[in-house]
C-alpha cells in the first residue's frame, strides 16, 4: 500500500481544524428556553368499580387555613402531622367530585364550588367534558351536603347547570341550609354557606327538581345513602355497589386535611355543626371503609381523591389509588 506523505496528512489536518473553527464561529446563537405552559392536565381520572365506572371530577384547589379552620388539636400537634407530611400551613385541599355511570344512570356526587370560590374551583365542567360527558347527559346529582363548595357548582348564572338532573339531598340539610330564618341564628362566618346554598339550587327548586329523601334511602339500585351527620345537620355518605360486590364510599367531608386526620381522626373543624358528630362519623366511616376493603371516593382528599383506608400501628392510613389504564376498557 502506498504511504500517504506526512505533509499530505499534515495540510489535511490543518484544513479539517480550519474548516471545524470556521464552523464553530458560525452557529447561531442558542434560541430561548420555549415559554411555560404553567397549566395541569385536564382534572379526571377514571377506574371500574366492577361493571360500574367511577370518574373522578376536579372543581380545583384551594389552600385550606389549617390554623384558622382546625379544632380540636393543638396547632403544634397538628402542624408536627402536616410536616411529617412535608406539608405547612395552609395547604392546598382538592375538591372533587365524582361521576358514577352505573349503565342505566349518569350519576354526579357533589358538584364542586362553581363560581363561589373564585378562581380556585369553577373547573368541574370543562373537566366533566373533558372526560367525555357533557351535563346534560347526567340524570340526577347526589349531594353530600349543601356547604358551597359542594352544591354551587350547580348553578350556571341562576340557570340549572345540568338541565335535565333532578338534585337529591338529605332532608336535615334542605330544612337547614335552605331556610334563610336559621341563617340569623347561625355563627356569622356561616352566612356565605346559606347564600351559596339558596342561590344554586334555587333554579332547581322553582323547576320541581329538588328531592329530599330520609335517613339510609336506597336511592338506585347501585347506591345508598348513608346518613353521616355532623359536619352538617344531615350530611350524608353514599356506598356504590357493584353487582360483584365490590363497594366504594363517596364520604363528602369526612376529612378535611388528611396528613392530621387520618393519624387523629378526634380533629375537626369549625364548620362542623357537631364536632363530637362529626368526629364519630370519621371514625365509624374510616372503620368501615378498612373492615369491608372499600374503595373510598373523598372530596377535599388530594386529586383524584381515590384510595383505600387501611390501620398501621393503631392509626388510620390512606393509600392512594395506583394509577392505571388497566381495566378501562374490559368492561365495556
Amino acid at each position: 500500500m502506498t504511504a500517504f506523505p506526512r505533509c499530505l496528512a499534515t495540510a489535511a489536518a490543518l484544513a479539517f481544524t480550519a474548516a471545524l473553527s470556521v464552523a464553530t464561529i458560525t452557529v447561531p446563537p442558542a434560541q430561548a428556553a420555549a415559554p411555560q405552559a404553567r397549566t395541569q392536565a385536564p382534572g379526571f381520572y377514571r377506574m371500574m368499580l366492577g361493571d360500574i365506572e367511577v370518574t373522578a371530577l376536579l372543581d380545583g384547589t384551594h389552600p385550606f387555613p389549617v390554623h384558622e379552620v382546625l379544632t380540636g388539636i393543638p396547632m403544634a400537634d397538628a402542624d408536627t402531622l402536616l410536616a411529617a407530611s412535608d406539608l405547612a400551613a395552609p395547604v392546598e385541599g382538592s375538591i372533587n367530585a365524582f361521576l358514577i355511570n352505573t349503565g342505566t344512570k349518569l350519576i354526579l356526587i357533589d358538584s364542586g364550588a362553581g363560581v363561589l370560590y373564585g378562581a380556585d374551583g369553577g373547573h368541574l365542567m370543562a373537566n366533566l367534558r373533558a372526560s367525555g360527558y357533557t351535563p346534560e347527559q347526567v340524570d340526577e346529582i347526589y349531594l353530600t351536603h349543601l356547604h358551597r363548595d359542594h352544591v354551587g357548582g350547580v348553578d350556571q348564572g341562576g340557570r340549572m347547570a345540568f338541565p335535565n338532573a333532578i338534585i337529591r339531598v338529605n332532608r336535615r340539610d334542605a330544612d337547614f341550609w335552605l331556610n334563610p330564618a336559621n341563617k340569623a341564628k347561625a355563627p356569622a362566618f356561616l352566612g356565605p354557606m346559606f347564600d351559596g346554598a339558596i342561590d344554586s339550587l334555587r333554579a332547581y327548586v322553582d323547576a320541581g327538581r329538588v328531592q329530599p329523601f330520609d335517613g339510609e334511602a336506597q336511592l338506585n339500585p347501585a347506591i345508598q345513602a348513608l346518613p353521616s351527620p355532623g359536619h352538617t345537620p344531615g350530611h350524608t355518605a353514599y356506598r356504590v355497589r357493584s353487582r360483584d360486590g365490590q363497594t366504594l364510599l363517596a364520604w363528602g367531608d369526612i376529612v378535611h386535611v388528611a396528613a392530621v386526620q387520618f393519624p387523629d381522626p378526634a380533629a375537626t373543624v369549625k364548620y362542623d355543626s357537631d364536632s363530637a358528630a362529626a368526629a364519630q362519623a370519621r371514625d365509624r366511616l374510616m372503620a368501615e371503609a378498612v373492615a369491608e376493603g372499600s374503595w373510598v371516593a373523598a372530596a377535599h382528599i388530594t386529586f383524584p381523591g381515590l384510595g383505600h383506608v387501611v390501620r398501621r400501628d393503631g392509626r388510620y392510613v390512606w393509600l392512594p389509588a395506583n394509577y392505571t389504564t388497566v381495566g378501562l376498557t374490559q368492561a365495556r
